[in-house]
C-alpha cells in the first residue's frame, strides 16, 4: 500500500521546509509507503531551487517543475498524472490545511470512502469579506449544480486511485477539481477540521483567482446560466406588461412622464441582452480553449521518478 501526497507549489521558499518537516512526520508515522510529490508552478523565488534540495536529501521525494506559471488546478493535475500511490492526498504548501488530518483520512479510506473531503469547521485568519463571499458562493453553486459540491471543501482531499484514474482521463483546461471528484461518485465522505492561517508567506490566491476560479466551477458544471436569457425574457415581458398597464393609467390621468418610460425600456433591453450575450461568451471561450488542443501543462524537469519524461 502506498500514499501519495500532492503538493502544487507556487513562490513558496518561506514555508517549504516547514511544510515537508510536518509532512514528513505525519506519514513516516502512518507506518505505509509514501511518496510526496512536489509541483514548482514556475515559481519565480527560491522554491525550485529548495525542491531539488528536498529531492536530494529525501528519497520519498519526486519533483515535477513546470516550464511556466500553470495555475493552481493544473499543478494539481499534475500531480495526479504523476502520482503512483493506491491512495492519493491533495494539500497546499501554505500548511492552513494541516497535514496532521491526513491520518484521519486514511482511516475512512481503509473503511471504504473513496474519495474523503476535508470540510472546514473554522477558518482561521480570513478576512469577514472572504468568509461572507465563500458563503454566498457555496450557495449559489449548489444551487446551480442542484448541491453536487459539498459546502466549505476546498482542494484538501484523499482519493482512491480509482477515482484519480477517473479525473486523470478528464481532459478539460477550465478545470475545477472539487467539482470533478464529486461529480466522478463513488463513495464520498469527509474529515472536519479548523483550518489554520498561513505558517508564512503571502496567499498567492488573489481575488482575481477567485473570481476565475468561482467562475470555471460555475461555468464547467452547469448550463443553467445558459438559461438565464429565457428567464429574462420573462421578466422583460413582464415588465414591459408593467410599463404598458402604467403609461396607459398615467395617459388617462394626463400625468405627463416625457420620455423616461422611453429610457427605462432601453436601458432593460440593453442590460438584458448584454447579461444574454456575455453569458453565451464564457461558454464559447471554453469551446474555444478545448478546441485548440494545447498541453494542459509543460514539464521543465522531473526529479525522482524512475521514468523522467515529460507528460502533459
Amino acid at each position: 500500500m502506498t500514499y501519495s501526497v500532492i503538493v502544487p507549489c507556487y513562490n513558496e521558499e518561506a514555508v517549504l521546509e516547514e511544510t515537508h518537516k510536518r509532512l514528513t512526520q505525519v506519514m513516516s508515522g502512518m507506518g505505509e509507503s509514501y511518496e510526496i510529490v512536489y509541483v514548482n508552478d514556475g515559481s519565480r523565488d527560491r522554491t525550485g531551487e529548495i525542491l531539488r534540495d528536498l529531492q536530494k536529501r529525501d528519497e520519498h521525494v519526486k519533483c515535477v517543475m513546470f516550464a511556466r506559471n500553470a495555475g493552481h488546478q493544473l499543478a494539481v493535475t499534475a500531480g495526479l498524472d504523476w502520482a503512483t500511490g493506491d491512495a492519493v492526498v491533495i494539500i497546499d504548501a501554505d500548511l492552513q490545511d494541516p497535514p496532521e488530518v491526513i491520518p484521519l483520512m486514511a482511516e475512512k479510506w481503509k473503511q471504504g470512502a473513496q474519495v474523503i473531503s476535508g470540510k472546514r469547521k473554522a477558518r482561521d485568519g480570513e478576512t469577514a469579506f472572504k468568509k461572507v463571499t465563500a458563503s454566498v458562493y457555496y450557495k449559489v453553486i449548489n444551487f446551480l449544480t442542484g448541491g453536487m459540491i459539498p459546502r466549505d471543501t476546498g482542494d484538501f482531499r484523499m482519493v482512491d486511485k480509482k477515482a484519480a484514474d477517473v479525473v486523470r482521463g478528464m481532459p478539460e483546461h477550465d478545470r475545477f477539481l472539487r467539482g470533478m471528484f464529486a461529480w466522478v461518485g463513488f463513495r464520498q465522505d469527509a474529515v472536519e477540521y479548523d483550518r489554520d492561517r498561513r505558517f508564512a508567506g503571502e496567499s498567492h490566491y488573489p481575488l482575481k483567482k477567485m473570481l476565475k476560479l468561482a467562475a470555471d466551477g460555475i461555468f464547467s458544471f452547469s448550463d443553467k446560466p445558459l438559461k438565464i436569457s429565457t428567464w429574462l425574457g420573462v421578466l422583460y415581458g413582464f415588465v414591459t406588461l408593467c410599463l404598458l398597464i402604467m403609461t396607459l393609467f398615467f395617459d388617462i390621468f394626463g400625468v405627463p412622464l416625457g420620455g423616461l418610460r422611453l429610457y427605462i425600456l432601453i436601458c432593460f433591453v440593453a442590460c438584458t441582452l448584454h447579461i444574454c450575450i456575455g453569458v453565451a461568451g464564457e461558454y464559447l471561450s471554453r469551446i474555444y480553449d478545448e478546441s485548440r488542443g494545447r498541453p494542459l501543462y509543460i514539464v521543465a524537469d522531473a526529479l525522482g521518478f524512475e521514468n523522467e519524461e515529460n507528460e502533459d
